[in-house]
């Protein structure tokens, strides 16, 4: 059918896997593993992280799964406190990528960090057309199972609290303004 969206391809991963912003990717890792912690114990069981996986549509096998996530849990623990999770996310994204040889963000030209902000942006603006409506953030909050994605007054009400021109949408400089802010507030 013309104009029907095409579901993303997994064949390579992404880059964003490990953005080159290294506070950038503090504050993200910290969203996913909020989001993933399903039952807000500040631990990921496998369990916890196969659901999660599901609801993205990257289902896992729970055995291969539970391989690889165990060898990063704690001894006493049931799943993966916020370190493990980091450590296996940087396990992980140097076996793809190869050693991060330092991500230091003050040696980072600007350039690139908005190439980063570029990418989290196009995360949410599944239309393309350089803004995130309502419904396009209520679309990516109900595809993580959050809360806020069924309730259209909550998602209006987010985009409010950043929407410094009042159209109702929130444009690139308004989402880098809000990242920024956040990784300010999280340093």
């Amino acid at each position: 059918m013309e104009g029907e969206k095409k579901p993303p391809q997994l064949s390579r991963p992404s880059p964003s896997f490990r953005l080159r912003c290294a506070s950038l990717n503090v504050v993200r890792l910290r969203r996913v593993f909020d989001l993933f912690d399903h039952n807000g114990d500040g631990e990921i069981t496998v369990d916890e992280l196969a659901l999660a996986l599901d609801r993205l549509g990257l289902g896992a096998d729970p055995t291969d799964l539970r391989a690889t996530v165990d060898a990063y849990i704690q001894p006493g623990h049931q799943g993966l406190a916020f370190e493990d999770f980091e450590a296996l996310h940087s396990a992980l994204g140097d076996a793809l990528f190869g050693p991060d040889a330092g991500a230091d963000d003050e040696a980072r030209p600007r350039e690139e960090e908005d190439g980063d902000m570029e990418e989290a942006f196009r995360v949410f603006d599944e239309d393309g057309d350089g803004f995130i409506s309502a419904a396009e953030l209520q679309a990516v909050l109900a595809k993580l199972g959050l809360p806020e994605g069924r309730s259209m007054a909550r998602v209006i009400e987010m985009i409010y609290s950043v929407d410094r021109n009042h159209d109702g949408l929130v444009d690139f400089l308004e989402f880098k303004d809000m990242m920024q802010s956040i990784a300010v507030r999280n340093s």
